[in-house]
């Protein structure tokens, strides 16, 4: 089955929720309303013709200033049994910045969407242990965020064990001479 068909059959399904589509090289991007994702997304796991068994990635863009909503949470899938690869992606408002979690789907969701919501923000409901996983548990805001600021008085406010480290790598490079 080649992707503009994958795409057909997506559209036929949920008719109301596909707002656009765009193939390229084999591939296809699916946006999609974010209300039933879940339901979307089960379906394409869990037809036997179409098995997309495999959540290869889960990760969010910002359109700052370009477009809302604001956020696109997008969804890397692939069927290995057929070889298939999608794109779908979820339009998430600021106002409104969560959509479903998708953990009891695929499993690997989990860390996906404790990345995501760590970086952007994007809250996932339904999650079982949405908190930080690369930021400190302290931190303030979203670093991947358009409006976050690239410069700022963190200099200051280091963690110790980076002041340590920084110092311990001062010392080390000052020993090479």
């Amino acid at each position: 089955m080649d992707p503009i068909e994958i795409v057909k059959r997506i559209k036929n399904k949920f008719p109301d929720e596909v707002l656009w589509f765009r193939c390229f090289r084999e591939e296809c991007d699916i946006t999609v309303k974010k209300d039933k994702i879940r339901e979307i997304l089960t379906y394409l796991k869990n037809t036997p013709t179409l098995d997309f068994n495999y959540l290869i990635d889960l990760t969010a863009v910002d359109y700052l200033g370009f477009r809302e909503p604001r956020f696109d949470v997008v969804y890397h899938l692939m069927s290995i049994k057929y070889r298939h690869r999608l794109r779908i992606k979820a339009q998430v408002p600021e106002q409104a910045c969560c959509i479903s979690s998708i953990c009891d789907i695929w499993n690997t969701a989990e860390w996906f969407e404790r990345e995501c919501f760590d970086m952007f923000g994007i809250e996932f409901t339904g999650h079982p242990d949405l908190r930080r996983i690369l930021m400190p548990e302290d931190w303030d805001g979203f670093p991947l965020r358009k409006d976050y600021p690239v410069f700022s008085d963190l200099a200051d406010k280091e963690w110790s064990t980076f002041k340590e480290l920084k110092e311990k790598a001062k010392q080390w490079k000052g020993n090479e001479d």
